[in-house]
């Protein structure tokens, strides 16, 4: 049969047009743009609407409308949180976890460690969507348009926007009860919500004012609550996913991540299980002051103010986000789900299967509304955090009953840090040239440590970068590769961070074989990560447990001063004292047998063979003791661990078919341990050690210099 040659021709022209359209470049862009919308579309709020909070300061128009950006602007990020609860089948829901069914107002500080809004009561029956979310009282101040910052939900740092996609459709098949209630309902990752959800930063950050705490931490007063002191209270894994059932290795891991840290590299992952201490701010100016010099280049060059070479402070623990505090902090919307329709195309959002792209400067301010919008206010943002003073114990009420009154100890306490702490923990250092540790640099230290205003306007961090063999802590945040050459915020950290020499071999605690050490040296070459950036003192007795993960210490859940100080003296303590850490029991462990869930969409194609009936690669059971970040720190995408799968499903299916008991079942998995260590990307499971400065004094010289801290 003969095909006429007009006909092939035509086939070749039909085949190539179709080629070129499927090679065409798809260029995401945001809702607002799509709408039409400009950045005149989101004024700037004027009113001074949280005028008690933050002790009342006087703030400056700027200072007013940076303060309102941070505890109220979402960026569009509504809908990020909003497409995550389908995607994760409902796993993450915010607006469920906002509902009193779930955790009711009266318990909510105490669980989820979250802020209930003043002017807020629980509900007396559900709302026309059939949620029983908080219900308003009295009017939230004047000023705010709904239309652009949402309402409010009862719960600070959390705004409810109408869902557009809630037609009469969704209508018709939403139950509020089943919402509730039904697995199988709210599961549905087509299931339309009535309301998306925008995050604020306040969200993380709000949280009970140290120097004026609530007498009842799940009713304040707005003048009881703090805009950036760090909110050490958060429950992050029952925040952000509130529908995590027992039985689940996700729940194990959420279930040991202490209160009062994030997981900033959870989305997008960096396949380490890594949850930080949420920082306070204070002194911002000062440590502009101290910032050293450092390079940027490519894509980085596009934020505003930026140049080829300029001093930046170093915001996160790693000092990763290197690129002066207006790009940091834009960052962090972007990394709460700003301009979402390019964020996730450049990574996997949730088990991180394919290679990171750089989320491109350049690109988001040519094709987003709510960037550029967000890029008008970060610095209003940066100015009022240049306002916010330190908060001492002093001026607590109550708080100077904390603090001796012998100055003998006080004199002596002030020598002590002189001489071991102040080199790394002040801003007030030597003149140039002169080694804060040598002896000349320790006699001019001593001096500025006695002089009656030491304290006043330092940082008490020099804010520079240590590599993590003279630090010693757990060193999961120092090997996070999202700010890498090429990783997903590439064009957030600076040049210089991206050419630190790398750290030298290291040893670990192996909690299989105590005798013998894990040896371990990052996969990449010549390059880091592995530092810390000296951390802040600054009112230190507020900020308990210590340490970049919040590991050292107790945590008390207690906000006032009784329950402040509790927290201090014992982390304190554990911090001089290094006999009295957990050590390895500090080590975070399942404590159930539990199952690794993956549902066959996420599934890498090479393993979609070894699903399970129910629609999942179910991996386990998992021993009951197993650390959890033998399992957390493992790249899925790997050779080392898609080679080892199949061999980890097939001897772990043995205990289930065969019914082990839990020594069985560990000897089995013992057999696993030496490839999960190898293929592992950061096997250091104690989380409490490290930071050994100032162990070796004397127990009176510690005493004295303990009491000079409360006064920090």
């Amino acid at each position: 049969m003969k095909i006429p040659r007009a006909a092939v021709s035509a086939s070749r022209t039909v085949l190539f047009s179709v080629a070129l359209v499927a090679c065409e470049k798809h260029e995401p862009i945001d809702e607002a743009k799509a709408a039409g919308k400009t950045t005149a579309d989101f004024p700037q709020i004027t009113a001074d609407i949280f005028k008690p909070m933050d002790g009342g300061v006087d703030l400056s128009p700027e200072e007013i409308m940076g303060r309102n950006t941070w505890n109220l602007w979402s960026a569009g990020n509504q809908r990020f949180w909003n497409r995550a609860a389908q995607d994760s089948y409902g796993l993450i829901d915010l607006l469920k976890m906002l509902d009193n069914r779930k955790y009711p107002r009266g318990e909510r500080f105490k669980i989820l460690g979250l802020n209930n809004e003043p002017g807020f009561r629980a509900p007396s029956k559900p709302d026309e969507f059939g949620l029983c979310l908080d219900q308003q009282v009295e009017p939230e101040p004047k000023g705010i348009d709904e239309n652009i910052y949402g309402k409010p939900s009862g719960v600070l740092g959390f705004r409810l926007f109408p869902n557009p996609e809630f037609d009469e459709k969704a209508r018709k098949k939403w139950d509020g009860k089943r919402f509730y209630e039904d697995r199988t309902y709210y599961n549905d990752n087509k299931l339309v919500r009535p309301y998306r959800v925008g995050v604020a930063c306040g969200a993380c950050h709000i949280a009970p004012n140290p120097s004026n705490p609530p007498a009842d931490p799940e009713n304040p007063l707005w003048e009881n609550l703090a805009s950036a002191i760090g909110n050490q209270y958060i429950n992050e894994g029952k925040v952000f996913a509130c529908n995590v059932e027992k039985g689940g290795f996700f729940y194990e891991m959420l279930a040991a991540q202490p209160r009062g840290t994030s997981d900033t590299s959870r989305i997008a992952t960096d396949h380490i299980n890594n949850p930080n201490a949420i920082n306070a701010i204070f002194l911002l100016a000062e440590r502009e002051r101290i910032a050293t010099p450092e390079k940027m280049a490519g894509g980085t060059l596009a934020l505003p103010g930026e140049g080829e070479e300029m001093r930046v402070p170093h915001i996160l623990k790693d000092g990763a986000d290197s690129v002066g505090v207006l790009g940091a902090a834009i960052r962090v919307y972007v990394n709460i789900g700003m301009f979402s329709e390019y964020w996730l195309a450049r990574h996997d959002r949730l088990l991180g299967l394919k290679s990171q792209k750089p989320f491109e400067i350049p690109y988001a301010r040519q094709h987003s509304v709510f960037w550029r919008s967000t890029q008008e206010r970060v610095g209003q943002v940066a100015a009022f955090f240049r306002k916010l003073k330190p908060l001492h114990l002093a001026d607590a009420p109550g708080g100077q009953a904390y603090i001796t009154t012998d100055r003998t100890v006080m004199a002596r306490g002030r020598e002590v840090f002189a001489e071991n702490c102040a080199a790394c923990h002040s801003s007030k250092q030597p003149p140039p040239g002169i080694d804060p540790r040598s002896r000349e640099g320790k006699a001019w230290l001593r001096a500025a440590v006695m002089a009656p205003d030491f304290l006043e306007n330092n940082f008490l961090s020099n804010d520079k970068r240590y590599p993590l063999t003279k630090i010693e802590t757990n060193s999961a945040r120092a090997f996070a590769s999202n700010a890498k050459a090429g990783h997903i915020w590439d064009n957030f950290s600076s040049q210089t961070y991206k050419e630190l020499s790398p750290v030298g071999e290291m040893e670990f605690f192996d909690p299989f074989n105590e005798t013998q050490p894990i040896k371990f040296k990052p996969k990449e070459k010549n390059v880091g990560p592995g530092y810390y950036r000296v951390p802040s003192l600054v009112s230190v007795w507020s900020s308990a447990p210590f340490l970049h993960n919040n590991a050292l210490g107790k945590f008390t859940g207690d906000p006032s001063l009784a329950g402040r100080m509790e927290a201090f003296n014992d982390a304190v303590e554990k911090l001089f004292w290094p006999e009295r850490r957990k050590g390895p029991d500090s080590i975070w462990r399942t404590n159930q047998r539990c199952y690794l869930h993956i549902r066959r969409e996420y599934v890498p194609w090479a393993l979609r063979f070894r699903c399970d009936g129910d629609g999942y690669l179910n991996i386990g059971p998992i021993p009951a003791g197993t650390p959890i970040n033998l399992i957390a720190n493992l790249e899925p995408s790997s050779w080392d661990l898609l080679t080892l799968v199949p061999r980890i499903k097939a001897d772990l299916d043995k205990v289930r078919v065969q019914r082990l008991d839990d020594e069985a079942a560990k000897k089995v998995f013992a057999n696993l341990v030496p490839d999960l260590i190898k293929a592992n990307k950061c096997p250091d499971f104690i989380e409490d050690k490290g930071h050994y400065f100032g162990t070796n004094l004397t127990d009176t010289d510690k005493g004295a210099l303990i009491e000079f801290l409360k006064t920090f």
